[in-house]
């Protein structure tokens, strides 16, 4: 079998999609790409490259859409390099860090924090946490 990466697409549910795109906007310094509404549903395209490894997904608005942004479920992590900048972006942007940056070993740094409509994603960089100061 030829490999493929397993993850096709992602989608949040949002209950004010202007102040969710605004909010992903202004944390992860991209640009989403809204879409013509279908059949009541309306779409935030996340920015993609063709070649790049990774999935990409979309803020969804629909009434008839099945699940709650209720801070349980799937999480998705979304690759922050500079994650002290992102963090402070999420608290500026309206959002809050519901766990701090938090050291994975050879994996890096996440921290998880929930947006605007009550979703909780991660944010993750390669690079390790600073350590802690020692108490005296």
């Amino acid at each position: 079998m030829d490999k493929y990466n397993p993850v096709g697409w992602f989608e949040i549910p949002v209950g004010d999609l202007d102040r969710a795109e605004k909010f992903y906007n202004a944390v992860l310094g991209i640009t989403l790409a809204r879409q013509p509404e279908m059949d009541g549903l309306t779409m935030s395209w996340f920015p993609w490259t063709d070649n790049v490894p990774g999935a990409t997904g979309a803020l969804v608005l629909s009434p008839n859409y099945l699940s709650a942004p209720l801070g349980t479920g799937v999480i998705i992590y979304f690759t922050a390099p500079d994650l002290e900048a992102a963090l402070q972006r999420v608290t500026e942007a309206g959002g809050a860090v519901i766990i701090p940056p938090t050291d994975i070993g050879e994996y890096g740094t996440l921290a998880r924090v929930q947006d605007t409509e009550g979703n909780h994603v991660c944010l993750h960089t390669a690079k390790k946490a600073p350590e802690a100061p020692r108490q005296k």
